[in-house]
């Protein structure tokens, strides 16, 4: 597999007119954001795509495929977007088109590298990726683009508070807002709602919360009976790992998610000197310097024992 540029991946998209759009498994603003802008810009091309997810998408996200045909086509080429290990895809999924993905637009710096690769580690969300494929096609950005990539800018860099906001960042986000993306009911959707559900979930995680090592690591699980008494789901939880990491005196923390089939997503939120990825990556994951995943198939109480001594090694 060869890394591309934004240029040659316009060209690669133009000799193909149907496409197979894939999102990340638990879909967030920047996967679902960055999909449905290429969407929208291969149909302004002349070009029929799909976007597909393997999980529920959340209905807060309505707005981003309000307009834009998006029905099953017979596909040439499939694109992954944000999607960094084919794993990402959900195990069905994989298998039906891990082997056959096309291209793969990302910014993750544990990339797998299973694809042609638009791989930009240095940018904040894969949907400053997008604006730049788009930029490069030709294609003028309507509001309708505009408000995809900007939800890929905004819930990417926590509405542009973290640390992996550059200038470019505000740049393209400004761009999108001239070019009529609706920021403000953006914004309202993303950072100022919460469902009751939600807000029933959080309460129970934050209950559940631990704090180790002196007070600079915070632990959340957030179990499958958490989910059923509060009427809450996967589609909701895009926000929630960042809560430990806002306890004052936290350097490290983490979120621990029960899935369906037993086992766990750790999401893993850090502050400088320590890098999330670098912690992951030792268990079989990874991300970003400030944000990374990784997963574990034994219980809890297995799972976070695991997890605690890995931590506890890097704040030493």
């Amino acid at each position: 597999m060869t890394r591309i540029d934004c240029k040659r991946c316009a060209e690669l998209l133009s000799e193909s007119d149907n496409y197979l759009i894939l999102t990340h498994r638990n879909p967030d603003g920047d996967t679902l954001g960055s999909a449905f802008a290429l969407h929208r810009a291969l149909a302004a091309a002349g070009k029929k795509s799909t976007v597909r997810c393997i999980d529920e998408i959340h209905p807060k996200y309505e707005y981003l495929w309000e307009g834009a045909a998006c029905g099953d086509i017979e596909f040439e080429k499939i694109i992954a977007v944000d999607i960094a290990d084919r794993k990402l895809l959900g195990e069905e999924f994989d298998k039906l088109y891990g082997d056959n993905v096309f291209i793969c637009i990302d910014h993750h710096m544990s990339n797998r590298e299973y694809a042609e690769n638009l791989l930009l580690e240095d940018c904040a969300a894969t949907a400053e990726i997008i604006y730049g494929v788009i930029t490069s096609m030709g294609v003028e950005i309507d509001s309708g683009i505009a408000s995809c990539i900007y939800t890929g800018l905004a819930t990417d860099t926590g509405c542009f508070m973290f640390s992996n906001t550059t200038p470019s960042t505000h740049r393209i986000a400004a761009e999108m807002m001239e070019k009529g993306a609706d920021y403000i009911t953006i914004n309202r959707i993303m950072f100022e709602t919460k469902t009751m559900s939600y807000l029933r979930l959080e309460q129970m995680a934050v209950s559940s919360t631990e704090i180790h090592f002196g007070g600079r690591c915070a632990v959340m699980t957030i179990t499958q009976e958490m989910f059923r008494k509060s009427g809450s789901n996967e589609s909701e939880c895009d926000g929630i790992a960042s809560i430990p990491r806002k306890i004052e005196g936290v350097m490290i923390g983490a979120t621990l998610r029960e899935r369906n089939d037993g086992s766990y997503k750790v999401s893993l939120r850090t502050v400088e000197p320590y890098d999330a990825a670098k912690i992951c990556a030792r268990l079989g994951g990874g991300g970003h310097s400030r944000a990374a995943g990784c997963e574990f198939n034994c219980s809890l109480d297995n799972a976070k024992a695991i997890l605690l001594e890995t931590i506890k090694a890097e704040l030493k």
